[in-house]
């Protein structure tokens, strides 16, 4: 026997062994994880409970609202956005546009829709970032409620609407509505679509059910003026500033629910490139998050959401690092011709894994009733790949903090495709 021979015999119990030690929080979490689905089924049951007893919200009340949009060279979606805004039953709202120094012709778009609606109001500042754009917006908006979206969100006509049933008494303090890919004319943007109703959808449910819901979307939240005045408006020094508003609410005794049926349709990145630069984005503003709210974390004082926070830490910053540790030391072994469960109980596995992502998804398509979505079940072999690239870019993450490299937004280049009904040259969802 050569001494690489002996060497690698000599290390395959130890790598046996580690696969072992990583592996097993991995699926104890993952198990812990399907809890989703019976918290979800009981949201849609007490939602349907309070339907059925046409509970109040504040919706009889009939609050204005301004809805808030900041933009930085958005020209190719800017108008799409605002005309479907322009299309909602609810007729007590005013649209303020924040144009953050674009270099294309975004500001210009901005007072041609503006010359022609009065409800329209054209801010701009010198380049400064989403966060301070969104900062002057909430200084000169007169609404009741803030309802922030992004440039290349496009509204249902009943988004409004659904946004206000979501405050169902004075202690909620946020809503998120429900946000969903546009752009599905790529193979990727077909699999984000798919999985969003399990990822997001019931997820944001289940969540809502045990008061834990950690972030209010910048693509679609809404927050009542008082709750902004008493904790203040958004951070301008972090790339999570959505995120970091949200636990702030959370932390000031406030529920964040989430209201499924407001809908705003808006891209997902369409490249991997710009998947990546999102998702680390992404990772980083919960990395920054945690730091400003590190107190927070695991702490009982803030009830059952500071419990969440050490779960979420587990769930979202240890365990992908643990996953990308068992897929290299699972290379290892395969490597040296090793297979520690024998290739029949990978494949089993594997297509237990499959069969309970399935299984989620029909969940989540009939809460959502999106049936047509079943027409990207063709993407579900795609669902492991994209696990491990989500892992990666939570590494990518903490090497990128570690070393303080400077955050950037980094923010996706639009391509102006709309996969839903656009009648009359303008952007329209019917729900």
């Amino acid at each position: 026997m050569s001494w690489f021979e002996s060497a690698s015999a000599s290390a395959i119990p130890g790598a046996e062994f580690l696969l072992l030690l990583l592996g097993l929080p991995i699926l104890v979490f993952g198990l812990v994880k399907l809890l989703v689905l019976p918290l979800s089924v009981g949201f849609e049951l007490r939602a349907a409970r309070r339907r059925r007893r046409a509970a109040p919200t504040l919706l009889d009340d009939w609050p204005s609202v301004s809805i808030i949009v900041p933009a930085f060279n958005e020209a190719t979606v800017i108008e799409n956005c605002v005309r479907s805004i322009q299309l909602t039953r609810y007729d007590r709202y005013e649209v303020v546009l924040v144009d953050d120094g674009s270099t294309d012709n975004t500001a210009e778009l901005m007072h041609a829709l503006a010359a022609t609606d009065p409800r329209i109001t054209v801010l701009t500042q010198a380049n400064a970032g989403k966060g301070a754009a969104l900062n002057l917006g909430i200084r000169q908006a007169t609404g009741e409620v803030l309802m922030f979206v992004d440039a290349d969100g496009i509204f249902s006509r009943n988004t409004v609407k659904r946004m206000l049933q979501g405050f169902t008494d004075e202690r909620t303090g946020a809503v998120c509505g429900d946000d969903r890919p546009v752009n599905l004319n790529r193979v990727q943007t077909r699999m984000l679509a798919f999985i969003s109703h399990v990822g997001t959808g019931m997820v944001r449910r289940a969540l809502t059910m045990i008061r834990c819901l950690p972030i209010v979307s910048g693509n679609i939240g809404a927050f009542p003026r008082r709750v902004l005045e008493e904790i203040g408006p958004f951070r301008e020094d972090t790339v999570g500033e959505d995120l970091e508003l949200t636990w702030r609410v959370h932390k000031a005794g406030y529920r964040v629910v989430f209201a499924p049926r407001a809908l705003v349709y808006a891209e997902s990145p369409s490249t991997v490139r710009a998947l990546w630069r999102q998702r680390v984005r992404w990772a980083r503003g919960l990395l920054q998050t945690m730091g400003v709210h590190k107190g927070m974390i695991g702490n009982l004082r803030h009830g059952q959401f500071g419990a969440y926070l050490l779960f979420n830490t587990i769930t979202m910053v240890v365990l992908p690092v643990l996953q990308i540790l068992v897929l290299l030391d699972l290379g290892f072994l395969l490597g040296l011709g090793r297979s520690p469960l024998g290739a029949d109980i990978w494949a089993l596995l594997g297509w237990v894994g499959l069969f309970i992502t399935l299984l989620l998804t029909v969940f989540a398509l009939a809460m959502n009733r999106a049936w047509k979505d079943l027409r990207h079940l063709w993407v579900l072999p795609l669902v492991p790949l994209y696990s491990v690239f989500t892992s990666l870019t939570m590494v990518a993450a903490l090497a990128q903090e570690l070393r303080g490299t400077e955050a950037r937004w980094n923010k996706q280049t639009r391509t102006g495709v709309v996969s839903v009904t656009a009648p009359a040259g303008r952007a329209e969802v019917s729900v």
